[in-house]
């Protein structure tokens, strides 16, 4: 009787451990490893962007306008069950290039950059006016066709229909 109780208490226990580990946070890192000794050998005036790129290898992403600049971007995250993940930190190696190509400054940003976006409510914010559903459907009678000025006659433009 007493081997039987231990067994179910084992069992118990077992059980009860199995359930609770599925339960734990799942950890991840999203993005690149981030080396110091490998960040602290970047110059700005010494290196350009072909020594940077061999050193800290290609950027997450790159300006597109404006100054020349590349973003390292790591992310650490967490997701408890049924839950979408969160980022716990982040960090954002900048480099700036002058318009010869060299490095013009190294910065560093972090959670401030980090924007939770809810993209599920109701409706999306927009500028400019509010109209009704009827608004938007009958609101354009009379408008097709109507000459710019309210002056009536033919159109005179050289265009195909006369526009």
């Amino acid at each position: 009787m007493r081997n039987m109780r231990l067994m179910v208490q084992g069992a118990a226990v077992l059980a009860l451990g199995v359930a609770a580990s599925g339960c734990a946070s799942i950890k991840d890192h999203r993005g690149y490893i981030i080396d110091e000794a490998l960040v602290a050998s970047v110059q700005p005036g010494v290196d350009n962007k072909l020594s940077v790129e061999r050193t800290l290898g290609r950027p997450t992403f790159t300006s597109q306008f404006g100054r020349q600049t590349w973003y390292y971007v790591a992310q650490n995250t967490k997701q408890r069950p049924f839950n979408r993940p969160r980022t716990d930190n982040q960090s954002i190696l900048v480099v700036d290039f002058d318009a010869k190509g060299n490095v013009a400054s190294l910065t560093r940003e972090g959670m401030e950059k980090v924007v939770r976006l809810s993209p599920e409510s109701d409706k999306t914010p927009t500028l400019g006016r509010d109209r009704s559903f009827f608004q938007d459907l009958f609101g354009n009678i009379g408008a097709v066709g109507a000459i710019p000025g309210g002056q009536g006659g033919a159109p005179t433009g050289t265009g195909p229909n006369g526009s």
